[in-house]
């Protein structure tokens, strides 16, 4: 995220109420990285802003972890086989 200036001021917008929710299409949608997810759903929480999917519909806590270490083992076994690939 610190490489993302785009981010860092979708948190500023945020922090300063220019929104209310944020919705995706999924989770994974958002960032695959594990955390980052977390920061950013912390951060959005802490401003009172829901995010809403169109896969998971609210997500709380609990997608927040599983979801986030499902998102980072993709991003891992990709990896792995563009390897295998190359």
């Amino acid at each position: 995220m610190n490489l993302r200036p785009g981010v860092w001021a979708f948190l500023e917008d945020a922090r300063r109420g220019a929104f209310e929710i944020v919705v995706a299409e999924a989770f994974d949608r958002v960032s695959r990285d594990q955390a980052d997810v977390t920061t950013l759903y912390k951060h959005l929480r802490f401003a009172d802003i829901m995010i809403v999917t169109l896969s998971e519909r609210e997500i709380n806590e609990l997608h927040d972890g599983l979801k986030g270490t499902m998102n980072a083992l993709f991003l891992k076994d990709r990896a792995a086989k563009m390897h295998r690939g190359l």
